[in-house]
């Protein structure tokens, strides 16, 4: 957890999150088809005045609700196209803040878990770890051979930027960042092979060659919480609450129809 004294990643997250709501709310602006957008909210509107006004006339009501829904339809229509030029590129640097946001290094003097899956058990026994000057092994390791899983507890002794590595007996090693220390760093939890979808959201490092026999390796960083308006948060919950509201406040400043 972060100290309580230190709010640097909140004012970031809400920076972050502030510039993310006007930009949101403009690119939607100059993307969408303003026009079409508030004539679909107002014949929307129409129908459930409709829709209440003559609630005792069956046909009139069977009419509303027909109708209600292609207005629906017709609006989301309106709307989806930028949206997704507002969620793609949103989606990217979402998963780029939270390798700052989202975990924290390990303190110097903390015990902290490294984690190789391999491909297959025979593999496990192959394992060893390698530790430059500064980290060192509290542990034995720990065979997982239902999972596949080798498991060491390390403990870094000074703050820095480190590389442990993973050598099989019969191939070269696997490099693997680990950050001790304390602030904001960007962080890789963990290095994968293949799942190019997976490394892009969790991984900041080249994938585990396709020769190698492990599968993956992950440093088990603790999770970063953020102190703000006297509550603790997730970073990206409250990058979610402060970018809408962003955007919201920005919409009726700038008469936006969203």
């Amino acid at each position: 957890m972060t100290s309580p004294g230190t709010n640097l990643p909140a004012a970031i997250v809400c920076a972050i999150s502030f510039v993310v709501g006007l930009l949101t709310v403009a690119v939607f602006r100059y993307v969408s088809d303003q026009n079409a957008i508030r004539t679909a909210k107002d014949r929307l509107k129409a129908h459930l005045l409709a829709l209440r006004l003559f609630q005792d006339q069956i046909p009139v009501v069977l009419r509303s609700y027909v109708r209600i829904l292609l207005a629906t339809g017709h609006y989301l229509r309106l709307a989806l196209k930028p949206l997704l030029v507002v969620v793609v590129p949103l989606t990217f640097l979402i998963a780029e803040v939270d390798r700052f946001f989202g975990v924290m290094p390990v303190q110097a003097g903390h015990a902290f878990l490294v984690k190789a899956h391999a491909d297959n058990r025979e593999t496990l026994n192959k394992l060893n770890l390698q530790l430059p000057d500064g980290l060192v092994s509290t542990a034995p390791a720990v065979h997982v051979p239902s999972h596949r899983e080798v498991v060491w507890r390390l403990v870094g002794e000074h703050a820095g930027d480190y590389s442990v590595q993973i050598k099989s007996s019969d191939e070269p090693g696997l490099n693997k960042s680990v950050v001790i220390g304390t602030g904001l760093s960007r962080l890789s939890p963990v290095r994968l092979k293949g799942q190019l979808w997976k490394r892009i959201f969790l991984s900041a490092e080249p994938p585990v060659p396709e020769s190698c026999a492990i599968q993956s390796v992950e440093v088990l960083y603790p999770s970063r919480e953020i102190n703000f308006a006297g509550l603790t948060w997730n970073w990206i919950w409250l990058f979610l609450v402060v970018s809408l509201a962003a955007g919201f406040l920005f919409k009726s400043l700038l008469g936006i129809e969203i």
